[in-house]
């Protein structure tokens, strides 16, 4: 017996960017195969979505507010050191990054037409941003360019993230890589 089709759907938006996110790395993302997903008609997804680049971007924003709520709550959370805060940052966004490997490549795809991703992506990296602007006026870590000290954090975690979903970190556990990274990366900052 045919089940019948459901064609309203309480939160509609929420449910395509879960189906969207689950089916990142298995083939060609469809708006209609997406609608078949959460039981709606083929059409329902253009009310939020007028095409699929507009799902794409929507679900990175999505991914960049999570993770940003992510590094805040650790980063909160964590001692009011450098080495505490960015140990923090590292774990969460390590941790974010291992997860979501598939969404983390979307996020960061730069194929977003929507100026709302870009805005997303600042916030989720306003508290790590911050914390090297402090640790710079302090003294702690050298003077220059704030954004570029957090390319190169960035681009360490993202290199760890990569080797790990990838299965190229040998028997290494990831979590004392990653603190080995922060402590390396500590180091490489303070003032000379």
């Amino acid at each position: 017996m045919a089940t019948a089709r459901t064609y309203h759907h309480g939160n509609l938006r929420e449910a395509l960017l879960e189906a969207a996110e689950r089916s990142l790395g298995h083939g060609e993302l469809s708006l209609r195969e997406l609608a078949r997903d959460v039981g709606v008609s083929h059409a329902a997804p253009r009310r939020h979505f007028p095409d699929k680049q507009a799902l794409l971007d929507a679900l990175a924003e999505d991914g960049f507010e999570r993770l940003g709520r992510e590094l805040d709550q650790a980063m909160a959370a964590a001692g009011g050191s450098l080495r505490e805060r960015l140990g923090a940052f590292a774990r969460a966004y390590v941790r974010f990054a291992t997860e979501h490997s598939a969404l983390l490549d979307l996020m960061f795809a730069g194929k977003h037409s929507n100026e709302t991703v870009y805005a997303a992506a600042n916030r989720a990296f306003a508290a790590p941003l911050a914390l090297f602007a402090s640790a710079q006026a302090s003294g702690e870590i050298v003077a220059g360019d704030t954004e570029r000290v957090g390319i190169v954090a960035l681009a360490t975690l993202q290199g760890l993230a990569s080797l790990a979903n990838n299965d190229m970190l040998g028997d290494a556990d990831l979590d004392e890589v990653v603190e080995e990274a922060v402590d390396r990366l500590v180091l490489g900052l303070r003032p000379r």
